[in-house]
């Protein structure tokens, strides 16, 4: 006798435990890389760095980041979600231990100290750099039906967002209460905790998990037949690198994440030393944009889908980036602005929880172009969105230093208006075999 999960006459929900199991990933992969920009403060007095080698080591992350991304959906592509994602979690932990073993000045030249860290920084990027196109673009997927992918990876940003949120009092906690090194170590263990569950739990394809019901599997695989491809799985990575669409995305992705690393990388700092709140104020106050950026990611999400449905993924992925991305620009510069500090906090949180209005459409945009090699291709678009932070983790402080801070964010509106613009060349209705011969 068939058991109820396996029932023609009952629906599992197997894809929503994936994807809860997706949001807690991005969450602590967000508390992981997010320590460093919250920390910064007390290492640098400790370590003896200045802020212009503070912004070294953070633009290292970016480096290793965005260079292994379209590698690290390839990986993805080949290991599959399942292995993939428990690999680099446990690496996450392995790094994220190193790290608050650094050697101190007693031990160590500051030469030395940078080089450490500067190395350490890197590899995490590059572990971290395949967790979206694995997951967003390679499970989310296989697991969602089509036109239900971007409310999924709306969530998915909602944990980043939320773990990123919860980052700065964490760690601003921690580090008064026992110092930047153990809030390294203390956090470290919640990868290895990652793994194991995903290990565990998930399986690359629906059909392969044994609670997935028949009922759930025929809505996962609902009109799959009109994004099947013939690009032939050996030479996919050439066509999506080739890919107009993919490569729009990229760009539009950039523009976006400029203004992201401005917060992810200098909001906690710029609210210390430019907004004068004390270390424990400015990291709740840091949390601010997170948390307008998780509900926003989940609206923006749900609002892409509803959209896709009613009027087609062309415009269904580009209203929301449109609108998005100028609500960023405008409230950036009210922000930046800004003279009563509080107010600014508002403004700056409103901006940056627009940005997330508009991750969803992006990578719905990325798989309904790309199918079943929406690894690769996210790994792509997200190699722009990640390049940028290189770039701007060591513009945003010297053109603080030379030009003042509100130039150095408003510079960010540009970013998001071109961006913009950008979005209305891409075109999400069109699959990669139509569109790159």
């Amino acid at each position: 006798m068939a058991t109820a999960t396996h029932s023609d006459h009952q629906r599992s929900y197997v894809r929503w435990v994936i994807l809860a199991f997706l949001f807690v990933a991005s969450f602590v992969a967000y508390v992981l890389r997010t320590n460093m920009s919250i920390a910064g403060e007390k290492m640098m007095a400790d370590l003896g760095l200045s802020k212009i080698q503070l912004g070294v080591i953070l633009s290292a992350f970016a480096w290793g980041y965005a260079i292994f991304q379209f590698p690290g959906g390839v990986f993805g592509d080949r290991l599959g979600s399942r292995r993939a994602l428990t690999i680099i979690a446990v690496l996450w932990g392995i790094l994220t231990l190193l790290t608050g073993l650094v050697p101190g000045r007693a031990l160590a030249s500051t030469a030395v100290i940078l080089a450490t860290l500067i190395g350490l920084r890197f590899l995490m990027g590059v572990v971290q750099a395949p967790l979206f196109p694995v997951t967003c673009g390679g499970a989310l997927g296989y697991w969602f039906p089509v036109s239900g992918w971007a409310f999924p990876n709306g969530l998915t940003s909602t944990g980043l967002t939320l773990g990123a949120a919860a980052t700065a009092p964490l760690i601003a906690w921690l580090m008064e209460t026992l110092g930047w090194r153990e809030s390294f170590i203390l956090t470290a263990p919640l990868a290895f905790l990652i793994a194991g569950v995903w290990w565990w739990y998930a399986r690359d394809n629906p059909a392969e998990h044994p609670r997935v019901s028949k009922k759930e599997l025929e809505l996962i695989n609902a009109n799959r037949e009109s994004l099947k491809q013939e690009t032939d799985d050996r030479t996919a990575w050439k066509r999506v690198l080739k890919n107009r669409d993919i490569l729009l995305l990229a760009a539009s992705y950039f523009c976006m994440n400029y203004v992201f690393y401005i917060f992810f990388n200098w909001f906690f700092i710029y609210l210390v030393e430019v907004r004068e709140f004390e270390i424990l104020k400015g990291g709740y106050f840091a949390a601010a944009p997170w948390m307008a950026g998780a509900v926003a990611a989940s609206v923006g999400g749900l609002w892409c889908d509803r959209l896709c449905k009613r009027i087609g993924s062309r415009w269904g992925c580009r209203i929301p980036g449109i609108v998005g991305l100028s609500l960023v620009a405008g409230l950036l510069l009210l922000g930046a602005t800004a003279r009563n500090p509080y107010l600014a906090v508002v403004f700056l949180a409103l901006s940056f929880g627009c940005t997330q209005l508009t991750e969803g459409a992006y990578w719905a945009a990325a798989i309904f172009v790309s199918g079943k090699h929406a690894s690769a291709a996210t790994g792509v678009m997200n190699t722009g969105g990640n390049v940028v932070s290189g770039i701007g983790a060591l513009l945003v402080p010297v053109t603080a230093e030379v030009f003042g801070w509100v130039p150095a964010l408003a510079a960010g509106s540009v970013f998001a208006l071109t961006g913009v613009g950008l979005w209305l060349f891409i075109r999400a209705d069109k699959p990669m075999t139509l569109c790159s011969r």
